[in-house]
């Protein structure tokens, strides 16, 4: 055999052992978009790094794994840094992942969501606190920037679709450092105007423009405004959390400003049309009073009014000679029942009594039942039927 040829895993390991030797590959940087993303059983993570031409095979052992701070999925754009090796067994070079972590644009989702689970757990983005948007405003207010499409947009929307509406503008920073703290401070500045609505937002941009509207100071500054909120931030597909805690989400500030005024020649037009019915429906209402009173006026009654009292004179008259009649019974009946007192009145007089024959006996006011209660020599009192005499006991039996 000739020594020439060499083994597959002799020319692997050659490979591994020129790599591992490289300086420049002991530790690298790399971004790029995750696929093919695997979590193995005992906590290792397997995947793919690409761009737009090309793809690297990477994994991540459990102990490195363990110190994410979250959680990797395919097509995250991630920022990784490890060592490039060669792994024999397949002829293949990976990346041995060290540390990893969101790109950019991932760190400030990952943040977003954070504040969103934040705010939603403590109930702002509850339907229940959602103001409603008057149908008419007299007053609108703005926060944006004092330059810009946005408020171009909103004041020609507002002054083409309902041009008696006033606005007055409270500019603000929209984007860079303290234009969270800025729109916030404009929010309740414009708390003292005695406005009907008040619209929040910028144009479209970059998530990291948008970013504002995504700082808590301006979620609390919207939940704690007492006048109704449009929030009108960036493009349709944008969402912030300001769109959340608003009372009403408009899709673009143009869109913010539609929904917040009717379109005066429609408003006109309902006006027209609702004086046409109420027109109608007084006339309506004439002639159906008309013709209430017209029966009213030939019913029996007013036609003949004497006959309503003299059907009621007759019914008095039936209820007199009712109550007579209850009246005469009721006495009959007490009369009766008084002769009958009378009479057992009479018959436990005891003067009825002393009529046939008996005395009463009495000594000092008190009458004598048993002769026990005399003696010889009392003065007794007798009380006859007719007159009294007065005797003196001489023998008692």
């Amino acid at each position: 055999m000739n020594n020439k040829y060499l083994t597959i895993s002799q020319i692997n390991e050659y490979v591994k052992m020129r790599i591992d030797s490289d300086a420049n590959l002991k530790k690298i940087y790399l971004k790029g978009e995750i696929s093919n993303f695997k979590n193995h059983t005992r906590g290792h993570l397997y995947f793919t790094l690409k761009d737009d031409n090309s793809r690297l095979s990477a994994v991540m052992f459990q102990s490195q794994a363990y110190n994410l701070k979250f959680t990797p999925e395919d097509g995250m754009n991630v920022l990784v840094e490890g060592r490039l090796s060669c792994y024999p067994a397949q002829g293949t070079y990976q990346i041995y992942v060290d540390k990893m972590e969101m790109d950019g644009l991932g760190e400030l989702y990952l943040e977003f969501e954070k504040l969103k689970k934040k705010l939603s757990e403590e109930g702002l983005f509850d339907e229940k606190y959602k103001k409603p948007i008057p149908r008419y405003p007299s007053k609108i207010g703005i926060v944006t920037a004092s330059t810009g499409a946005a408020i171009k947009d909103i004041l020609s929307t507002i002054k083409r679709r309902y041009p008696i509406c006033e606005t007055i503008l409270f500019p603000s920073l929209v984007q860079g450092a303290g234009a969270g703290n800025d729109v916030a401070k404009q929010i309740e500045t414009a708390q003292n105007y005695d406005l009907d609505i008040l619209i929040v937002g910028r144009g479209g941009g970059s998530i990291e423009d948008l970013w504002a509207f995504n700082e808590e100071v301006v979620a609390r500054a919207i939940f704690k405004s007492k006048v109704p909120i449009i929030s009108a931030v960036g493009h349709e597909v944008d969402f912030t959390i300001a769109d959340y805690v608003a009372d009403l989400r408009a899709p673009t500030p143009t869109g913010a400003a539609e929904m917040a005024v009717p379109v005066l020649s429609d408003v006109i037009s309902n006006i027209d049309t609702l004086k046409i019915r109420l027109r109608e429906n007084i006339l309506k209402t004439l002639k159906q009073s008309e013709l209430r009173l017209n029966k009213i006026k030939d019913s029996f009654i007013l036609t003949n009014p004497l006959a309503m009292y003299e059907v009621k004179e007759e019914k008095l008259n039936n209820y007199i000679i009712t109550l007579n009649k209850y009246i005469r019974e009721y006495l009959n009946n007490k009369r009766h029942i008084l002769n009958l007192d009378l009479n057992s009145l009479k018959l436990l007089n005891p003067v009825n009594i002393m009529e046939k024959g008996y005395s009463l006996v009495r000594v000092k006011d008190q009458i004598i039942k048993d002769s026990k209660d005399l003696k010889n020599g009392d003065k007794i009192d007798i009380k006859l039927y007719k007159g009294e005499v007065i005797a003196e006991v001489k023998e008692i039996k």
